[in-house]
């Protein structure tokens, strides 16, 4: 049976400081006066991430004050064909923010007001610069809080333009779950409303879908409708060490599978908890461990815990070392929030390739397990830790980046477990995004799926300027 290679639609491609000359420089600075910086430091910043990939920093930088400012100077980029990156804190890991062709980078971080909180309904609207702490600071006094938690102070938007994830998607979801709506200003020019504040609606294509996880590529976000959860009436989180990873994983495994509506639950190996030990100032033993975190009634959580204890002790687990008062908790989910920062430093003067995939639930531990091994055949410091509920999980893969021997070990050790996860029905990534970092596996990945995905940028972005070299 004869098969077809996929078709790959070819883009037209921003050339580097494309039509970004003097007269192009005048007009931008007509439109946003002391709002535009060309300094050397502000364009650096706004070229980098928190990644290991290389920065390449923008033309010019924009400091958007509302979708007016962002229309303006869509508009103008447009009419002379130059790129467009939107920015919110750059706290992203695949190179999404850098300039990879030039262009203007339209900083969202002042577009930042908390716009109306619809207590009954359960949702709120903000503007792309707000970040997650902020808002749930603003929401403490309404029993109501967002849960989607990636490790960084993200902003809104850039959580929903990357569809982020974090420690509570295992019970509350990811940003795909909880963005109600969007405005999106569209490459030409256009303000679009995806959706409308309805919990669900079968009106027409989904738009908000295609929007959230676009990392920036057909529109830029100026407001983001989001669903808002109530603050639980009980939380406890718990920590237990086990013997083996194997145990460990097995345990996050029988729990989901027996419905166990667990808040958070997350696995660190013994490398990342003597990581979290000396860098957070705590003392739980040196072996994979799961950090539990459970919401619910008192009643309920009370049930919860049993239940769990139960799986955990048939798979070689220790007793739960509680923290039920809120400072306990926050210190222990800093401490889960902070494992990079905890791996860099196990390695000074080193850096930190972040990486992730996620797999069915039921190949996790081969995953996993198959991942370990290959780390300590090639000698490297890989610590892992994950978002185990939803098979999703991390290596920081730390080396010297004066070591171009060690640097391909790295980066072959990326590659197999992305391989490896693909291999097993899994994803590239299952929170990270796509920026340019993981381009290369795309293909593997969707197969002609990828053609559709190019069609739609090529229809939305016909002239490639809307952070050009990211995801396609």
């Amino acid at each position: 049976m004869e098969t077809t290679k996929p078709r790959i639609l070819r883009l037209p491609q921003s050339p580097a400081n494309a039509n970004v000359d003097d007269a192009f420089i005048a007009r931008l600075r007509q439109l946003m006066g002391d709002a535009l910086s060309l300094s050397e430091a502000d364009r650096q910043q706004h070229g980098r991430d928190e990644s290991y990939h290389k920065p390449a920093p923008p033309d010019a930088v924009v400091y958007a004050a509302n979708t007016d400012d962002v229309v303006a100077v869509v508009n103008l980029c447009a009419s002379c064909g130059v790129p467009i990156i939107p920015y919110g804190t750059g706290t992203s890991l695949e190179g999404h923010v850098a300039a990879l062709s030039g262009g203007v980078c339209i900083d969202l971080s002042r577009m930042d007001q908390i716009m109306d909180v619809n207590l009954a309904d359960m949702d709120v609207r903000v503007q792309p610069g707000v970040t997650r702490k902020q808002l749930n600071s603003f929401l403490r006094d309404t029993g109501l809080f967002f849960p989607v938690d990636p490790g960084a102070d993200a902003s809104i938007g850039g959580m929903a333009a990357t569809r982020a994830s974090g420690t509570n998607a295992v019970r509350y979801g990811t940003m795909r779950e909880n963005v109600l709506a969007l405005s999106v200003v569209m490459a030409d020019g256009r303000t679009i409303r995806t959706s409308s504040r309805a919990r669900k609606s079968a009106a027409g294509y989904d738009l908000t879908r295609l929007f959230v996880g676009s990392e920036g590529t057909l529109g830029i976000i100026t407001e983001i409708t989001l669903r808002l959860h109530g603050i639980p009436e009980a939380m406890a989180s718990a920590v237990c060490s086990f013997e083996t990873m194997a145990g460990a994983v097995n345990t996050v495994i029988e729990t989901i599978q027996n419905g166990v509506p667990v808040a958070r639950v997350e696995l660190l190996d013994e490398v990342q908890m003597d990581a979290v030990n000396q860098y957070s100032g705590l003392d739980y033993p040196v072996s994979p461990t799961l950090f539990f975190e459970f919401h619910g009634t008192q009643a309920g959580v009370l049930e919860q815990t049993k239940t769990v204890g139960s799986i955990v002790s048939e798979n070689g687990g220790s007793d739960f070392a509680w923290a039920t008062r809120e400072e306990d908790r926050n210190k222990l989910w800093q401490a889960r929030h902070d494992a990079y920062y905890a791996a860099l430093a196990l390695r000074p003067q080193s850096k930190g390739m972040a990486t992730d995939v996620c797999v069915p639930l039921s190949r996790l531990a081969d995953c996993i397990l198959d991942t370990k091994l290959e780390i300590e055949k090639l000698g490297l410091l890989a610590p892992i830790v994950g978002h185990v509920g939803d098979g999703n999980f991390h290596l920081t893969l730390i080396f010297d980046p004066d070591d171009p021997i060690e640097f391909e070990k790295v980066n072959m050790l990326n590659e197999d477990m992305i391989m490896r996860a693909l291999a097993m029905g899994g994803t590239c990534t299952g929170e990270h995004g796509v920026g340019h970092g993981k381009l290369k596996f795309m293909a593997a990945e969707h197969g002609d799926a990828l053609s559709i995905m190019q069609d739609i940028k090529a229809a939305l972005d016909p002239h490639n300027i809307m952070n050009p070299g990211k995801i396609l």
